[in-house]
């Protein structure tokens, strides 16, 4: 019996996992499937009312050797952004916010028209980086689709602006304050998972005796 709970665990996390969604390129399976539904909203709206596209790019390794020189590592992860930008149409207006755990690299991606809108530094270091580096028990998944959620949200809020039109699915302006909500939200989620498995073996233990 602990074999077929095991089973069925299994398949509705491979199942979570599958629920991809078209502005989510690549995730290797680190965001959440909540944060995923949150994205496809923002993603849609942003596209029905402004035509533009805005992805996610999330990987855990790109195969970037870090113990090569700087300017080696640099152009590698330069040809890395180009490879992103040829799975997507670039003659419409596009945004990717993309990140490389293993090699420690973020960076967003734009349309030429954009330059003098999206600030990248901005952005990566008030609403992603400090999530994806704080010290604390949530997990890795729950930090990236905390990270990506925030980062997406404020880069939408960004071009909303921009347009003087207001989103209804987004996160809101309190995006910093709401990285703090969700990654509790998600730590919560991580122990309430581990508890209700444990009632699970409990229950079919005490059904061997």
């Amino acid at each position: 019996m602990k074999i077929k709970y095991l089973f069925i665990l299994g398949l509705f996390i491979s199942q979570l996992l599958a629920n991809q969604t078209k502005f989510i390129i690549f995730d290797d399976g680190l965001i959440d499937p909540r944060a995923q539904d949150k994205i496809t909203q923002i993603g849609t709206e942003v596209q029905q009312k402004l035509g533009y596209n805005i992805y996610v790019v999330v990987k855990k390794d790109n195969g970037v050797d870090l113990s090569k020189p700087r300017k080696e590592k640099i152009d590698l992860m330069r040809k890395y952004d180009k490879w992103i930008l040829s799975k997507i149409d670039t003659t419409k207006n596009y945004v990717v916010m993309t990140l490389v755990l293993h090699q420690h690299y973020a960076n967003i991606l734009y349309s030429k028209n954009f330059e003098n809108i999206i600030d990248t530094d901005d952005i990566l270091q008030g609403y992603v980086i400090p999530l994806l580096a704080s010290k604390d028990k949530n997990t890795l998944y729950a930090k990236t689709s905390a990270a990506c959620l925030n980062g997406y949200a404020q880069i939408a809020d960004v071009l909303a602006k921009s347009k003087n039109i207001k989103l209804k699915s987004n996160i809101g302006n309190g995006s910093k304050e709401f990285s703090t909500i969700w990654k509790a939200f998600m730590y919560t989620m991580v122990v309430f998972g581990i508890l209700a498995y444990i009632v699970i073996i409990m229950k079919e233990k005490k059904r061997d005796v």
